[in-house]
């Protein structure tokens, strides 16, 4: 009950700063690694910023304490950390290069610091579970000074450089929001009772049959266009151009029935369709299914953040590491898309789907027939190591630790998913993830030469 009070007290906190910050005057933000300039009002930044802020408060809103304490895996974060650790970054990258301003705890700086070596040291990834101090009450006390703090700062003389950190930690708080619901999601699946963060029945429905849709082959631009004035992470530019063949793509995503024949006709139990290093995953793990898929009396269920649920056959599949999708798609007698071939498609289609709503947080079957559900609903795992474009440069300082540094024996997802923040996904966004992992909500489409 006490972080419910607290997070009505931070919303109405919220609302005041920004009617006090709609009077000033207009302002010119810089595109992030960029240095190309847009003129925006200052209502635009400031509704960024705290929209965002607001909803990561909303998102744990009905969590308990103990929920934001938890930490399942490596991998994984406390809800808490997350809270304080995108509060750290406003407070590093903003506020401490601020007259006047002081740092809320000493501690915070080694506590909530990620992997950024140049700024100091970190707390161990995989010990983040064991700060039960400070505690959410804390935690939420510290959003809420930097947020006066950026408040203040905001409604002053903002220079170029700290329009673009600004707008870069809107994005970072957004992919943390995202971060929140995989990792307690994990967190819940290995108690038992199977406790749900919302109270939702999802209920399955037809599914367009599978298509394949061709698309010429020749020279393409792809990636960012880092003069449009639109903000891009540093590892979507430069735009280039790719040489693609002729191919074909899948018009929706793989549906959990077509996994289960997957499933069912030995899939997990033939080496023959595995990579090397799938397979010795495989023997070592044990894995027969996907992680949230859970057998009972016959009848196959699956983990959601609304609890356990019956699984629906026409959904798409999700939480399927790149090994799984490879497999998949080695006894479909398909392959992956190339990041490019699904970039090529999906710049024809509008951004829009089934992204971050309390009320599903779920994949849902496609409702629309043709080229579908390429934004939203489930990551689709690509067949491209994430690297770096020709002529990429990584931002200068110790945002230049942000993504370039991270660009080995990593595979590209694409698209977004149903706990993606609405208007965080674009054509060119690059995610990327270890083959092993199965957590965030990725799942696959076909292609074909």
């Amino acid at each position: 009950m006490q972080e419910v009070l607290l997070f009505v007290y931070s919303s109405m906190n919220i609302n005041n700063m920004e009617n006090q910050l709609r009077k000033s005057n207009s302002t010119v933000i810089s595109g992030v690694y960029t240095g190309h300039k847009q003129r925006v009002s200052p209502d635009m930044l400031i509704e960024q910023y705290l929209s965002t802020r607001k909803l990561s408060e909303q998102i744990v809103a009905g969590m308990t304490a103990e929920d934001m304490q938890l930490q399942s895996m490596p991998d994984a974060s406390p809800a808490k950390w997350h809270l304080a650790h995108t509060t750290w970054f406003f407070e590093t990258f903003i506020l401490n290069n601020v007259n006047g301003y002081k740092p809320f705890h000493d501690h915070f700086n080694v506590l909530f610091n990620s992997y950024y070596n140049s700024v100091g040291e970190q707390f161990k990834r995989l010990s983040r579970g064991v700060l039960s101090r400070p505690s959410v009450e804390e935690i939420l006390a510290y959003r809420h000074y930097v947020d006066d703090a950026m408040c203040k700062h905001l409604a002053g003389e903002i220079n170029d450089d700290e329009q673009a950190i600004i707008t870069l930690g809107i994005n970072h708080e957004q992919q943390h929001q995202e971060l929140i619901f995989t990792d307690i999601k994990h967190a819940f699946s290995l108690n038992p009772m199977f406790p749900a963060l919302i109270r939702q029945q999802y209920t399955d429905g037809p599914v367009q049959a599978l298509k394949f849709i061709s698309f010429d082959g020749g020279l393409y631009e792809c990636g960012a266009d880092a003069v449009n004035g639109e903000f891009c992470f540093d590892n979507e530019a430069p735009r280039h151009q790719v040489y693609l063949a002729p191919f074909k793509l899948a018009s929706r995503p793989v549906s959990n029935s077509e996994y289960a024949e997957f499933i069912a006709e030995g899939g997990y139990a033939n080496p023959l369709l595995w990579l090397s290093d799938g397979w010795a995953w495989i023997q070592e793990h044990q894995h027969t299914q996907p992680v949230y898929w859970k057998e009972q009396e016959g009848e196959r269920s699956e983990f959601t953040l609304a609890g356990l649920q019956p699984l629906q056959p026409n959904a798409p599949v999700c939480h399927v590491n790149y090994y799984e999708a490879c497999a998949y798609a080695a006894w479909a007698d398909k392959r992956l898309p190339t990041e490019f071939e699904w970039e090529v498609a999906a710049k024809s289609q509008p951004v829009e789907g089934n992204m971050l709503d309390m009320n599903v947080l779920h994949p849902q079957v496609a409702k629309h027939s043709g080229l579908t559900q390429l934004f939203g609903d489930v990551w689709e795992w690509t067949g491209n190591a994430y690297a770096a474009y020709p002529g990429y440069q990584p931002a200068h300082g110790a945002l230049g630790e942000y993504n370039g540094k991270f660009m080995c024996g990593q595979y590209v997802l694409r698209g977004g998913s149903c706990v993606t923040p609405p208007g965080h996904i674009r054509s060119t966004y690059r995610n990327f993830f270890y083959p092993h992992s199965f957590w965030q909500f990725s799942g696959i489409r076909l292609a074909s030469d």
